[in-house]
């Protein structure tokens, strides 16, 4: 495992894709609003390019591709090698996983529901629905009942018709059982913690994802009268997570053989970086061309979801920050330990949204909200930690 970083060296976002992020997401809203009212066919007709089964739309080709592109750069960076050297590091690869398992999707659940079922929901419309794609599988009669929704005909093909709040709540659980994989690189990076047990907290969470967002997902979608479609759930994971998983691990292999570690380290990783980036962004125009209407006509909503969101990242930072110090951490593995919680994976949240409900959908906007406010409240507790190094002792 690499060594831990010197206290004197100067770490910034030197990536202008990375360092500007949210300003990248702001374009990325006003263009896919302003795309929206120019050709609003656009979104629908690359949307309705699918894989099709019982001819209803399953998955969206095009956006396929761009969540691929998302994925495979995150992925590729992983060295499965560090997972064997874990255990050297048991104390905060164990608190990363007690905190992104066990303790935050549930705590994402409450915190959403009580904001926006409870004290939001008059101001998102106690009347408001949201029309999301049907489970995979499921075939009901126009009009029948399942979970909060009701089905209903849209353009000739079956959807569900639930209330708008329930779709935020949907989109802000499949965050919340999403921990980093990818920006809390550049988190614990700039807040001068142990880049090399990042990576194996990366590369766990990542096999771990395999095995419990499904289920994850499903169990709480489930507890919130929500559509739960197992099998659009799992094929998302094998599609998102698995698929640029595997890709990633052969081609890195392939790659460090034939071109040499130095060469994919320096060269061919810098290559990938604005290919993420722009995969996610093309993807946000897309998502905001469609939502561009209920957001004209209410602008706050991005407010009322992004409430209870930048509320758990807090909560989570600080249990996750706090635990470290009461188990004695050294300042460079509590910090990663504490980030890695506190961060969500939205590349994967944004993919299984708009797979699972459709890229129209309330879930899929609450899913990009974590993506507006991710780097100013991370980049915040990254100037917390730093400020607060001296709790630790060396």
């Amino acid at each position: 495992m690499r060594n831990a970083p010197q206290a004197n060296e100067d770490r910034t976002l030197k990536n202008p894709f990375e360092r500007y992020l949210t300003l990248w997401v702001g374009l990325c809203i006003a263009g896919g609003i302003l795309l929206g009212k120019i050709a609003p066919e656009l979104a629908q007709t690359l949307d309705g390019i699918s894989i099709r089964v019982n001819g209803a739309p399953v998955v969206s080709i095009p956006i396929a591709v761009c969540l691929f592109f998302m994925m495979y750069p995150i992925m590729v960076k992983i060295d499965f090698a560090e997972v064997v050297r874990a255990g050297k590091s048991g104390k905060p690869v164990t608190l990363t996983l007690v905190l992104n398992w066990a303790i935050k999707p549930f705590t994402m659940y409450g915190i959403g529901l009580l904001f926006l079922g409870i004290l939001f929901r008059g101001f998102i419309g106690t009347e408001a629905v949201d029309l999301v794609k049907m489970p995979f599988g499921l075939d009901l009669p126009a009009g029948a009942a399942h979970g909060a929704g009701t089905v209903v005909l849209q353009d000739g093909i079956k959807m569900l018709e639930v209330p708008l709040w329930r779709s935020y709540l949907a989109g802000c659980i499949l965050l919340g059982i999403a921990p980093c994989t990818a920006m809390v690189l550049v988190w614990g990076y700039l807040a001068r913690g142990n880049d090399g047990l990042t990576l194996v907290m990366v590369a766990i969470n990542s096999l771990t994802m395999l095995l419990l967002y499904g289920v994850l997902g499903g169990f709480l979608l489930g507890v919130g009268r929500l559509p739960v479609p197992w099998q659009a759930l799992f094929l998302s994971i094998a599609i998102y997570v698995a698929l640029p998983l595997v890709a990633g691990y052969l081609s890195r292999r392939w790659l460090i053989k034939a071109k040499g570690r130095a060469w994919f380290e320096e060269t061919f990783l810098h290559l990938l970086t604005p290919v993420t980036i722009t995969a996610l962004l093309t993807t946000l125009v897309l998502l905001f061309s469609f939502k561009g209407e209920v957001i004209l006509a209410n602008p706050l909503t991005i407010l009322w979801i992004a409430v209870p969101l930048f509320l758990q990242t807090i909560l989570i930072f600080v249990l996750g920050y706090g635990a470290a110090r009461i188990f004695k951490l050294s300042y460079e593995d509590a910090a990663p330990a504490a980030m890695i919680g506190a961060s969500n994976h939205f590349e994967v949240a944004i993919a299984t949204a708009t797979m699972l409900f459709g890229l129209s959908s309330g879930a899929a906007l609450a899913t990009v909200v974590g993506v507006l406010i991710e780097v100013p409240v991370m980049l915040m507790l990254v100037r917390v930690c730093t400020r607060t190094r001296h709790w630790f002792t060396p």
